[in-house]
This record gives C-alpha cells, structure tokens and sequence, in this order.
C-alpha cells in the first residue's frame, strides 16, 4: 500500500512537469503558427545552384 502512495506522488509530479512545460510553450508562441511551416515547405522556391570556383 506504501507503494501506491510513491507512484501516485511520482505520477503527479511527473504531470506537473508537463503542465509546466506545456503552459511555458504554450506562452512563449510555440502553437501560434501551426500551419505556416508544412506550406513553407510545399511553396518554397528552387535552390540557386551554388557558383563553384575551378582552381586552374
């Protein structure tokens, strides 16, 4: 019975920490743009091939 006491206690500490992260995330702007990054990647315009310099 004397375990249950430690795992509940550990389980919500643990918790704790992740509604801290979360809540931490949440206020630094992390999930205002969710969408941007995946059409970023869609609609990005080609690579300018890189000017190589021949050493003759």
């Amino acid at each position: 019975m004397e375990v249950m006491f430690v795992l509940v206690g550990a389980s919500l500490v643990v918790a704790g920490g992740f509604l801290v992260a979360f809540l931490w995330a949440l206020r630094r702007g992390q999930f205002d743009d969710l969408d941007t990054p995946a059409m970023r990647a869609l609609f990005e315009s080609k690579m300018k091939s890189p000017k190589h310099r021949s050493n003759r």
